[in-house]
């Protein structure tokens, strides 16, 4: 038995119409091995939900008798929001229920507020703007994924946070339940930023992989078995205080001292500072001893490097695949990759996140598996 035969008659007609196209009840009939008639008991279903719909006959020769009707799975009938909640940025996707992601907004961050419940207020405030530009009606909204920063416990609740320290002390879900009416999936942004490489980025159709997130702070996501891993405490991959030496014992946050962001550091170690080479040298030592242990511990089969300054590519990579090499001495070459997603992997990862987690609500009462994801074009 494969999975498409542990769902319901229902879902496996409109997974078929979501990811095969238009069909007649003929064709829904033969794809399944059903009968017409479990096929139009699943279509009545499906249609009063509103997530099936009838539509014209193709054009074509005309033959005798009433022509065949064709259904269509009906992907703009809600929309599903991800948001990547940060200090300073705030990023919105909205897709429709094939997957498809239309559009992508930018806000400015929570550091803008200054109470958890005003931060929280902004973030629902940004939300109603990237609906309104895009002409979407908050009502077919069927549900939102968050990344925030934090540990955040299985049922959403965000447990504690050195960035948003306000948000551990409100009910999240009923929050953004009273503001859209649909159900919400929290999660930590560096773990969802890991499953969203996974799904859709650097590291699609790898089963173990190992996410590390370099900017202002370092954090870790693993994706073992294809699954995203929290641990007991939902602190699985929370290595920022102990990753490099330059770390705030308290904060996490990587302090500099030849400039004030990692960025100025590596533009200045670029045009020949050597203090502020030496600084990069030991942060990409440190990071590869890092990356080591937990390669050691979890033996992935790609390590993917994101963050702020992973965007200097082949420039930071390399030497830090060279200090991860050094510090493991295996005897093969471990795969490290710079981030396909860039910025936007944690707000894809919260994509992924809610029709994981809220299948149920965004089609109506029908669990749907999660479609393919599909990126904005670049541009």
């Amino acid at each position: 038995m494969n999975d498409s035969d542990r769902l319901s008659l229902p879902a496996r007609t409109a997974v078929h119409l979501r990811d095969s196209g238009s069909a007649t009840v003929t064709d829904l009939a033969r794809a399944l091995d059903i009968s017409r008639t479990s096929v139009e008991s699943s279509l009545a279903q499906l249609s009063a939900m509103g997530i099936v719909t009838e539509t014209a006959s193709p054009a074509g020769p005309r033959t005798a008798g009433r022509p065949a009707r064709t259904y269509e799975f009906r992907s703009g009938a809600g929309v599903v929001a991800g948001i990547d909640v940060g200090t300073h940025s705030v990023r919105v996707l909205l897709a429709d229920l094939s997957g498809t992601v239309l559009s992508r907004h930018s806000f400015p961050g929570v550091d803008t507020a200054s109470t958890g419940a005003e931060q929280i207020d902004a973030v629902i405030s940004h939300l109603r703007t990237a609906l309104a530009a895009d002409g979407v009606d908050p009502a077919a909204l069927r549900a939102i994924g968050v990344s925030l920063p934090g540990i955040v416990d299985v049922s959403g609740r965000v447990l504690t946070s050195v960035i948003i320290p306000g948000w551990a002390s409100i009910d999240l879900p009923a929050q953004f339940q009273s503001a859209f009416g649909c159900p919400l999936a929290i999660d930590n942004g560096v773990r969802l930023a890991a499953l969203a490489e996974h799904h859709l980025g650097a590291a699609r159709l790898v089963d173990d992989v190992l996410y590390v997130s370099v900017g202002t702070r370092v954090a870790a996501g693993a994706i073992l078995g294809g699954l995203a891993r929290r641990g007991s405490h939902n602190v699985a991959g929370d290595i920022g205080r102990l990753a490099v030496s330059q770390s705030d014992p308290t904060t996490g946050e990587i302090v500099w001292r030849t400039a004030p962001t990692g960025e100025e550091v590596a533009q200045r170690a670029a045009s020949g500072d050597l203090d502020a080479r030496d600084e990069i040298e030991q942060l990409i030592d440190d990071l590869g001893r890092s990356i080591a242990l937990l390669t050691m511990a979890l033996d992935p089969a790609i390590v993917v490097v994101g963050g702020g300054m992973s965007l200097a590519r082949d420039a930071f990579r390399e030497p830090l695949a060279r200090a991860v090499a050094r510090h493991t001495a295996l005897p093969f070459e471990l795969p490290i990759v710079s981030a396909a997603l860039g910025a936007d992997a944690a707000a894809y990862g919260a994509v992924v996140f809610a029709f994981d987690r809220c299948a149920d609500a965004i089609h109506g009462g029908v669990a749907l598996p999660r479609p393919r994801i599909v990126p904005l074009a670049a541009g």
